[in-house]
């Protein structure tokens, strides 16, 4: 099964936004302007090229919000939310005076009843087509997808948030154009929760939104469930993954190196500023993203030593400051081995940190977190495991903060005195909502005698090939797993509601498509799971959907949250839900973003 971001979501996304928009203003022979909103601009990004739409005949992109000459000879194609502030800027190029010969108007989602006619009113002349899309989700990987809402955690999780409610509702009409894009109406399922109802709550609005969306077919029969399953399980299910010091090449590139906007900066050797964007265009960052460190760096090495043999160069210790002379001598060879520098600096970045500090954290964290140590056994004494951390100059704050989450995951909780001992010893006595902020999400921080844990169920990997400090595996492998052989506990897993048959995961593609698949782009032959994890995801169980895909051939996972997690950014998240009481978020806003 294909994972590149030409058979991914991104490309399932180019493809609707060309059928529906690009289709409908192709009949025209002019080159168009095409005017976008943050969002918008965001995901054309995410999922095009400019190069794509020049070919599209779109000359111009603009920014809606932005001031812009008028171009009165020319058609505007307008993609955006369906937001007030967007529709009123919409209105603003066309009252008093048009900039633009005609419109067509694209919203990303449910454009709300008064918007639209506030938008007939002013302006209905100049509107050729006003179509919705349900495209409110950004396709980050070709299994990934986000809501691009971070600000959803602090809504869902803070004891102060004013907007809870309004956030799931955004949530859900984003979980319901991700089906619609797919052409999915899944099964909908969630992880059931005695101490928190997010996962239920939003299980059920999805479940009745889709029925809206499909409830009717072109023919007027009411449409029925495609052989798809979508479960939704909360952030707390579990704290373990986003904690951990991974050591996958993506994963770690995330926690230890300072990416932002996926975008890697780092100084040549000649002293001048470079950087370079991670994404799916770097076939090699696909190739390499969810190997092991070790792994990543011997082959890496390898291929630019091929390279040096292939251009009979000296077969020597292969360095950055060797490949930059060979890059001097051979201009044609820039090009080649630039990609493969920028990785070779990354992952010499990734283990210079991990030979400084993660190496000695990593098997206490394993050990910790798997309950064992490499030989398989069992941990009698957390605190005598985690001491070592505590104790050396090696370990940051942060990674000191890390390591007592740990301790008191394995624990299922620790008492008041433990934890103030803790505490004190990390000198976090005014951070301490680092740990303590952790019950919001429903995960015991603080037991008393009486308590009562009841340890999830893990599947035995005992007999799996693995690194001794890569050991844990995220749990939500094993439900994806699970789901796919149809072994997910109903008590545990109730349905919101089910598929039209016993789903397990290789069913047949639905026989509800709007249009047939050509041999090149033929979807799959499998079902699909999509997995929604509320309050962020990290890098390690994003990459357990490319994982159980790949072993299961049959059946497609995708992954999604509101947005993904680096496991500081959750740290700061978790100590931040103390904060007073939080401004309302309304979807006006993830369009400013």
């Amino acid at each position: 099964m294909a994972t590149s971001s030409d058979h991914g979501l991104k490309r399932i996304v180019w493809k609707r936004i060309k059928d529906t928009i690009i289709t409908d203003c192709r009949k025209s022979d002019a080159w168009k302007i095409l005017i976008l909103d943050p969002f918008t601009t965001k995901l054309l990004s995410s999922c095009c090229k400019m190069s794509d739409l020049m070919s599209e005949k779109i000359t111009i992109v603009e920014d809606l919000y932005k001031n812009r000459e008028p171009v009165p000879e020319m058609k505007a194609i307008y993609f955006m939310s369906p937001t007030a502030k967007c529709v009123d800027a919409f209105i603003a190029d066309f009252k008093p005076k048009p900039k633009y010969k005609a419109a067509y108007v694209y919203f990303t989602d449910y454009c709300p009843d008064e918007l639209f006619d506030n938008m007939k009113r002013s302006c209905s002349t100049y509107i050729r087509v006003c179509k919705e899309i349900n495209i409110s989700f950004m396709p980050q990987e070709a299994q990934v997808f986000t809501c691009d809402n971070p600000g959803a955690f602090q809504s869902i999780y803070s004891p102060n948030s004013q907007d809870k409610k309004k956030t799931l509702e955004t949530l859900a009409d984003q979980l319901v154009t991700l089906c619609a894009t797919l052409d999915e109406n899944p099964g909908v399922r969630y992880k059931k929760d005695s101490n928190m109802l997010n996962a239920q709550t939003l299980a059920e609005l999805v479940d009745n939104k889709l029925a809206q969306h499909y409830q009717l077919d072109e023919n007027g029969k009411k449409t029925g469930k495609t052989q798809a399953q979508l479960l939704i399980v909360e952030r707390g299910f579990d704290p373990v993954s986003p904690i951990l010091h991974e050591l996958t090449y993506q994963a770690m590139v995330y926690d230890r190196i300072d990416i932002q906007s996926d975008t890697y900066k780092y100084k040549a050797k000649d002293g001048s500023e470079k950087q370079a964007l991670l994404n799916e265009d770097d076939m090699l960052w696909v190739k390499l993203r969810h190997k092991h460190i070790a792994e990543v760096s011997q082959q890496i090495r390898q291929l630019v030593k091929e390279m040096a043999t292939n251009k009979k160069q000296t077969d020597g210790k292969i360095t950055i400051s060797n490949l930059a002379q060979m890059m001097k001598k051979m201009p044609s060879f820039r090009k080649q081995v630039t990609q493969k520098t920028v990785h070779l600096q990354l992952a010499e970045d990734c283990m210079q940190d991990f030979s400084k500090h993660v190496e000695k954290l990593c098997k206490a964290e394993q050990d910790l977190a798997v309950g064992s140590d490499v030989e398989g056994v069992k941990v009698k004494d957390p605190m005598r495991t985690l001491l070592p951390v505590l104790l050396h100059s090696y370990s940051s704050t942060h990674d000191k903060i890390r390591a007592v989450l740990l301790y008191i995951f394995s624990l299922s909780g620790t008492t008041d005195e433990n934890l103030s001992k803790l505490i004190q010893h990390v000198k976090i006595e005014k951070e301490q909502e680092y740990i303590l902020n952790w019950k919001e999400l429903g995960v015991p921080i603080i037991t008393s005698p009486s308590f009562f844990s009841r340890k999830i169920t893990r599947r035995d990997r005992s007999q799996d090939q693995t690194y001794n400090l890569s050991r844990w595996t995220p749990v939500i492998k094993d439900v994806m797993e699970d789901a796919v052989e149809n072994k997910l506990d109903t008590r545990e897993w109730p349905y919101q509601s089910e598929c039209p048959a016993a789903w397990n995961g290789s069913g047949v593609v639905s026989a509800r498509q709007k249009h047939k698949a050509s041999a090149q782009d033929e979807r799959r032959t499998g079902s699909r799971l999509i997995v929604f994890i509320l309050g962020g995801i990290s890098h390690s169980e994003m990459r357990c959907a490319y994982e159980v895909t790949q072993a299961v051939k049959s059946c497609e996972v995708i992954i999604g949250s509101s947005h993904i997690l680096t496991p500081i950014g959750l740290l700061n998240d978790i100590k931040a839900l103390s904060k007073g009481p939080m401004e309302t978020f309304t979807i006006e806003e993830r369009s400013n973003a």
